[in-house]
Order: C-alpha cells, then structure tokens, then sequence
C-alpha cells in the first residue's frame, strides 16, 4: 500500500509562509547532501484547486510563477488575477483544443509529448506573435497510463521540432513512479537526468540549434527531496504547501 502524506490546508498568510519556509529548509538540507546551491532549484508552487485568494498571499510571499495541471482552470485564474504579474506553468496533458488559450498567456509549457502538439501550438504562437518555453515529458516509469515519451524516442523527437522555433525547448519533466519504494522512485530521476546529459552533450556538436536541456523537472510533493539529490531544477510542489486537495491525483494526472 502506498502511504500519503496528510497535509493540512494553509489558510492564513502565517500558514502558508510557516509552509514554504519549510520546504524552503528541505530543499536547502537535499541541495547539502549533494553537493549542490540550493539557488540552482526553483520551487514551482503548483495552484491547482487553489482558490484566488491563497494564490494572492503567495504572491505576496514573492512567488510569481505557478503551476496549473488543467488548461481551463489556468485560463480562468490567468484572468481573475490579472492585475498581478503572474506567470503561469502548464504542467499537465494538453488536447490540442486548448492549445489556442496556452499559446496566449502561459509563460511555460511543461508536458510536451506529441509532434501534432508542437506543430499546432507553434502556429498558434505565431498568431499570438508569441515564443513558450517548453520541456518535453519522457515517461521514466514505464507505465502504459502516464503521458509522455518513451526515453528512447526523445532525440528524434527533439530533432523532428527543431523547425518550429516558437518552442523554447529547455530540457526534459517527468512523473516518477507512485511508489514508496524510494529505490524505484529515484531510477526515475537518474533515468531522467541520464538522458538530460546525453542530450545535452549532443546539442553541443550540433551547431544548428539553440536548444537548450538545462531544466529537470521532477519530484513533487512526495519525492522532491530525491529528486533534488538526482539534480531536479524545478519541484512542482502543490499539497505539501498549500494542503490536500479534494480530488484525486488521478484527476489532475489522468490516465490515457
């Protein structure tokens, strides 16, 4: 049985600044015991269910970019807190008919897995006369119901994009395994950072693009910390700062 976490819903400024300031803590001691600066992690606050008025007390607290899993609830909230300088992660599956509202306000596209996605999203984005920062999601886990590429198609896949030069590809995200087997969940991560490198290395010898793979997005609220000691460059960290959501992470990372 895999166990979960409660976490307790933040609900004062006090609480969720008592929150943030522990994760803060555990991401610093992760960095420590891998030899890294913990500036070279960036805590993305992930929204979703998270109702406006919580979202504007992490604002204050200096957090301007989130994370939203579903198009529409990004949408709304880009528009209800439009006097804020909001950036805004989509970090969940995207169907090719929102693509048109991701291509108009959000900052950063993080689940980039599908060849149709990336041709229409750049002509989108062309429309709009806009760039989107994207990491492609590899599916480390190897399970049928995670989005996501398998690891041996990346490098063709990054090839195959290459002409669409709206996409900023800046490096790969990935879902580890739900496991409390910490051992499982960190091959994950090392899986993930494996491919990170070699690609990396191959971009170098290629002259004739600007792709970047710098970014590891990996590790969320239940296995940040591992992800960190793996190199993760982003934690998508949303219960663990906000509270426990009414819904099921299945709904927020449904099955295909």
């Amino acid at each position: 049985m895999i166990h979960k976490p409660q976490y307790s819903k933040a609900e004062s400024l006090t609480q969720l600044s008592a929150n943030f300031h522990h994760i803060q803590q555990r991401i610093e001691q992760a960095c420590q015991r891998s030899g890294r600066d913990a500036s070279t992690v960036r805590l993305l606050p992930v929204s979703k269910t998270v109702d406006e008025a919580r979202i504007r007390m992490a604002y204050q607290l200096g957090f301007h970019n989130f994370g939203e899993n579903k198009v529409q609830e990004a949408l709304d909230k880009s528009e209800s807190l439009s006097d804020l300088e909001i950036q805004w992660s989509v970090i969940g599956h995207l169907q090719t008919n929102k693509i048109k509202y991701v291509a108009r306000f959000a900052s950063e596209f993080q689940a980039l897995d599908s060849l149709k996605v990336a041709k229409k999203l750049h002509q989108r984005l062309e429309l709009e006369n806009r760039d989107l920062e994207v990491l492609v999601q590899v599916n480390t886990s190897n399970e049928a119901s995670k989005y996501g590429l398998q690891p041996s198609e990346v490098a063709q896949f990054l090839h195959d994009i290459q002409p669409f030069y709206r996409l900023k590809v800046k490096g790969l995200m990935t879902l580890a395994l739900l496991s409390n087997n910490n051992a499982k969940v960190r091959e994950c991560f090392v899986l993930l950072r494996n491919l990170r490198d070699q690609l990396r290395d191959d971009l170098r010898l290629n002259q004739s693009t600007d792709m970047c793979m710098d970014e590891l997005s990996m590790g969320m609220s239940g296995d940040f910390e591992i992800a960190i000691e793996e190199g993760a460059t982003i934690v998508r960290i949303g219960q663990a700062l906000f509270g426990a959501r009414a819904l099921p992470d299945s709904y927020y990372w449904p099955e295909q």
